[in-house]
């Protein structure tokens, strides 16, 4: 059976400043609009978009562990721990872990819903949707290239925009740019681990978009996207305060993460690429959402 540390590991932590990043982000341009005025009123929607967000980002990692494991994708890994690829635990374990995450999300998406708007159910169950046919189902869509777009959709656009709307009940210009800066990012993420994985998701059939474009493209597009999420925080600091800018420092370990990938490594020295893109959506989101408060 697998210990706590290893259901930790499957959780798979370092891919959580995607689930966090945005979020931030979100919160920080709503500060902007105003919406903090009352900040007893508004707290706890910031909580509960941040629960709906860890828990999506943990249930994908558990979703994507249980469906690649049953289908032998993960009989070679190269990078994380996996629990049903690795034996650690059983399939219906790993699915069970996964269905847990995705209620949490649930529930305080519902408790969002209910106080906003009940139409925020119906991207609530999208969301989920997409989370388990990424890798799950008959014909995941990211065995065929979809990953990024749905990864650029669901946890960039949608999670910034949707915690800005929870707190202000209005569409700020600025979270759309945020949320194309956090979808870069979290799409440069899944970008540096399906680089990585090339040799291996071939072998098991796995058409990522990184097998579609091969290697010298895929590694192109990670340094697109790194310049993308720097367009994106010009925009920002357009519509709000030329203080945003000082989130550039994204582009310290961003830099660092796209000169390895540039450079040509392969296989595990790749995974590093995954921490420093991690840390660069975070500061990316925390470095925009405090000049938002203090402006």
């Amino acid at each position: 059976m697998a210990t706590a540390a290893q259901w930790i590991a499957g959780a798979r932590p370092r891919t959580l400043p995607a689930a966090v990043s945005p979020v931030i982000a979100g919160t920080g341009v709503a500060g902007y609009a105003g919406a903090w005025s009352d900040p007893a009123d508004i707290w706890w929607r910031a909580a509960l978009a941040m629960v709906v967000a860890l828990a999506l980002q943990v249930a994908v990692n558990y979703a994507n562990d249980y469906s690649d494991g049953i289908r032998g994708t993960d009989d070679d890994r190269v990078g994380p721990l996996r629990l049903t690829g690795s034996g650690l635990a059983s399939p219906s374990a790993v699915k069970r872990a996964a269905f847990l995450a995705f209620g949490v999300a649930g529930l305080a998406g519902l408790g969002l819903a209910a106080a906003t708007a009940w139409w925020l159910l119906a991207v609530g169950v999208l969301c989920i949707l997409a989370g388990w046919f990424y890798t799950g189902g008959r014909h995941p869509y990211g065995y065929y290239g979809l990953g990024e777009v749905m990864v650029f959709v669901f946890f960039g656009l949608i999670a910034v925009v949707g915690t800005t709307y929870v707190q202000t009940l209005s569409w700020e210009p600025a979270a759309w740019y945020a949320g194309v800066g956090m979808g870069a990012l979290a799409c440069a993420i899944l970008v540096a681990n399906n680089l990585r994985d090339i040799p291996t998701d071939i072998e098991a059939g796995k058409r990522t978009l990184a097998v579609r474009l091969g290697e010298r493209r895929t590694r192109m597009f990670y340094a697109l996207l790194i310049a993308l999420a720097a367009v994106a925080l010009l925009a920002v600091a357009a519509v709000t305060t030329w203080w945003a800018l000082v989130a550039l420092l994204f582009l310290v370990p961003a830099g660092r993460g796209a000169a390895t990938v540039l450079r040509g490594a392969v296989g595990p020295a790749l995974i590093p690429v995954l921490q420093k893109t991690g840390s660069a959506e975070l500061l990316w989101g925390v470095l925009v959402a405090v000049p938002l408060f203090l402006a």
